[in-house]
């Protein structure tokens, strides 16, 4: 899989290390940054990457991931969850499709972040569930828009 992974300059060492872990799990990364200190920014150009289709998802970065993922969603086609937990790392792939996980430099340890990412790269959408009525309603909003 190829990812796209971006962060603020609070989360470069963070970045660094899911690098690393995409790396050793074999995916391609594309490294989109850490410099600019307004996360936005790095956000959007993630995201408008992912929805482009040169990356098949994106891993954004902040101190707390809220940031991140509120900027990326702002890019039509961009599906980003703020992930800090094993069961949101799976639901947000199998229920909410998304294309993009955000993540909390300051507020989760780097050994937990590995294991999100892996399991947020593990995870797929699953149709043809109780969750595709949901997602496709918010599909169809944003296509409304």
């Amino acid at each position: 899989m190829k990812l796209a992974v971006g962060c603020d300059p609070n989360a470069a060492a963070c970045k660094k290390n899911i690098i690393k872990t995409c790396l050793m799990l074999g995916h391609d990364v594309i490294d989109m940054g850490s410099k600019d200190p307004i996360y936005a920014n790095t956000a959007f150009r993630v995201a408008e990457y992912v929805v482009a289709g040169c990356a098949d998802r994106g891993i954004l970065i902040c101190g707390t991931g809220i940031g991140m993922s509120i900027a990326a969603n702002k890019v039509q086609g961009a599906y980003a969850a703020l992930i800090s937990d094993i069961y949101s790392a799976v639901r947000a792939c199998k229920s909410n499709n998304a294309n993009i996980a955000c993540f909390g430099a300051f507020t989760i340890g780097e050994k937990l972040v590995s294991e999100l990412v892996k399991v947020w790269l593990d995870a797929r959408y699953v149709s043809g569930t109780s969750s595709e009525a949901k997602f496709q309603c918010i599909k169809d909003y944003e296509a409304a828009k």
